[in-house]
């Protein structure tokens, strides 16, 4: 009989079964960092999202067996942890192909096209009071014709990628910062960022990529470019990135994510003159979070808590 304790369960829309195998399910709306661990005692699997599961926990949680992550990614899981006590973790994976993809590619649009420039225009009567059908206050590029740099593959940076060439877009691989051999069909990290009209983002959050577009990257793009994360927030020095914002050293960016989430206590992007420019977009981590995607993301949850109990784990990652 597993014990199994969700301390999530409002972090995702859709239906979530109950495990076909025998077992107790409690569940929480969501749960302070400060009551997981008394939430989890007596739980042989846990499902958790984005609470911090650390070394120190899992020391005291002898009767747990399985973390299931309700997410892809497991940076808020000890791993190493997890591996010495022969905990398996699992996590979520290719539910958000479609989401994650067609959110980066409206944030592109979006940007290059000046939408919000333009809304702001007309709800300022700028179109009323215009001599002709239409006004250029604003310019609009296309994504045809453009070079888009992605920075991490796998399947979001692929369907990126079919996107992007869908609509007559150049697409580059970009080999890791810092690599000593460029792979085939990869571009030299700073040579993709010096070259692209678009640089999106899709790569983990590990210590190797925690600041991986700073001041000096940023310099490095073009004037004309954009910039796109929807990957993890971390990824990018945020006060750089203001500064460059700031200070005409690229064209925009578009965001999902944030280092720290919900973002209480500040941050160097949400200050108001930067997100009353019409060139940063800032959305609060929804690129995954299409109706379809977390039916799939609920169905694949439970898949593996079922794959564990038959003694099959699948999606490890511990």
């Amino acid at each position: 009989m597993e014990r199994i304790v969700y301390l999530e369960r409002e972090s995702i829309i859709a239906d979530v079964r109950r495990p076909a195998c025998a077992h107790d399910w409690v569940e929480y709306a969501k749960t302070p960092q400060a009551e997981v661990e008394a939430r989890l005692a007596g739980a042989t699997i846990a499902i958790v999202n984005k609470v911090l599961v650390d070394a120190g926990m899992i020391a005291r949680l002898p009767a747990l067996k399985m973390v299931a992550v309700a997410a892809t990614g497991t940076n808020n899981v000890d791993l190493d942890a997890c591996r010495a006590r022969g905990i398996v973790v699992s996590n979520i994976r290719g539910y958000a192909v479609h989401t994650v993809p067609e959110h980066a590619i409206a944030l592109m649009l979006a940007l290059s096209r000046n939408l919000v420039a333009y809304r702001e225009s007309v709800q300022a009567g700028r179109w009323q009071a215009s001599d002709q059908f239409c006004f250029f206050d604003h310019p609009i590029r296309d994504l045809a014709g453009a070079t888009l740099a992605l920075v991490g593959s796998g399947t979001l940076g692929d369907g990126v990628a079919r996107l992007a060439e869908a609509f007559g877009m150049r697409v580059l691989q970009a080999e890791r910062k810092g690599a000593a051999a460029c792979r085939a069909g990869y571009v030299p990290f700073a040579e993709a960022l010096a070259v692209a009209d678009v640089v999106s983002l899709h790569c983990p959050l590990t210590p190797e990529t925690q600041g991986l577009i700073g001041e000096a990257e940023l310099r490095a793009m073009k004037p004309s470019a954009l910039l796109i994360n929807t990957a993890r927030g971390g990824l990018v020095d945020e006060a750089a990135l203001a500064r460059a914002l700031r200070e005409g050293w690229i064209a925009g960016a578009g965001f999902d994510v944030l280092s720290k989430e919900p973002p209480a206590d500040g941050n160097p992007l949400l200050t108001p003159d930067l997100l009353a420019l019409p060139n940063f977009l800032l959305t609060p981590h929804v690129a995954w979070a299409s109706r379809p995607a977390m039916q799939a993301l609920a169905d694949q949850l439970i898949a593996n808590i079922e794959a564990f109990a038959r003694g099959e784990p699948q999606n490890r990652v511990a």
